[in-house]
């Protein structure tokens, strides 16, 4: 077994210096700068969503909207590309994490864990990456909305064999997703992802506080995406597949829907404060 241990040891490594470059001072700066926009982008989220309660049209209520909301305004193409640019630093420097773990899933005992932690880390890394991509699409000119492509795609997969199976394995996840924000917000989880030796302990309540709202309301309105997909595809009516604008337009839609859709605005909100004070204590691992 020599040659395979040497095979180890050289992709052993190769790994160390991967992670030596995802631990780089300047990419750690670019990647903070990223969770400002992740935060700033919520606080928008936020903004239109309580436009949207009380009938005051703007853009959608989603990231997209928000992006909006920066190329509209002055320097908007400046801060696009800054968000753009951040939010890739950051997917690059959360899915560094994984370099740390990825020993784990040679150890038996430890596979299931590690393979979590890792999962956690890449799906965190895709999300940034989805919207830094997006926010650079925004700078240079090609807009599009979210609902509309989640429409699409929609109506292109029920039109595949087992294209409606799909679509509600998707939904499922999604719900999955709005179940798992929820119980974060719930425990407290999140917490992790703060360097709390670093953060001053007056201001652990109100991190902890913001994070336990936004959370939950985040939950909320993932696992309503989720339902309004699977409803989607039980009708074949993509229409009520438009993501997390339709979501949010739902609740505006119910009784006493400009009352909980600011419930939601305001914990929308309450998360990006906390994604500004992750990004003034950050802390990439899921499950120190």
């Amino acid at each position: 077994m020599p040659s395979a241990r040497a095979l180890l040891d050289r992709v052993h490594d190769v790994v160390e210096r991967a992670r030596t470059v995802t631990d780089h001072p300047v990419l750690t700066h670019l990647a903070r700068a990223g969770l400002v926009a992740y935060g700033a982008m919520h606080l928008l989220i936020g903004y239109l969503a309580v436009r949207m309660a009380w009938r005051l049209r703007g853009a959608d209520a989603d990231q997209t909207g928000a992006l909006q909301l920066v190329a509209d305004g002055p320097g908007g193409r400046v801060l696009l590309w800054a968000i753009g640019l951040g939010m890739l630093s950051l997917a690059v420097w959360q899915a560094g994490e994984v370099l740390l773990w990825w020993r784990g899933l040679l150890d038996r005992a430890h596979r299931l864990r590690t393979a979590v932690v890792c999962t956690k880390c890449l799906a965190k890394a895709a999300v940034y990456g989805v919207l830094g991509v997006t926010a650079l699409l925004f700078a240079v000119g090609l807009e599009y909305e979210a609902d509309e492509r989640l429409q699409e795609l929609t109506d292109e997969t029920l039109l595949i064999p087992g294209g409606a199976a799909l679509v509600v394995a998707v939904a499922f996840g999604v719900i999955a997703v709005g179940v798992y924000t929820l119980v974060r917000g719930f425990t407290g989880g999140f917490m992790r992802d703060i360097d709390l030796p670093a953060a001053p302990d007056r201001w652990e309540p109100l991190i902890e506080g913001m994070g336990r709202v936004g959370y939950v309301a985040k939950g909320v309105a993932f696992g309503l995406v989720g339902v309004l997909l699977w409803r989607a595809a039980a009708s074949s009516d993509v229409t009520t597949a438009t993501g997390l604008d339709g979501a949010m337009t739902a609740i505006a839609g119910v009784r006493a829907g400009p009352w909980l859709l600011t419930a939601i605005a305001i914990g929308f909100a309450a998360f990006g404060v906390y994604a500004l004070a992750r990004a003034r204590y950050p802390d990439r691992d899921p499950s120190s």
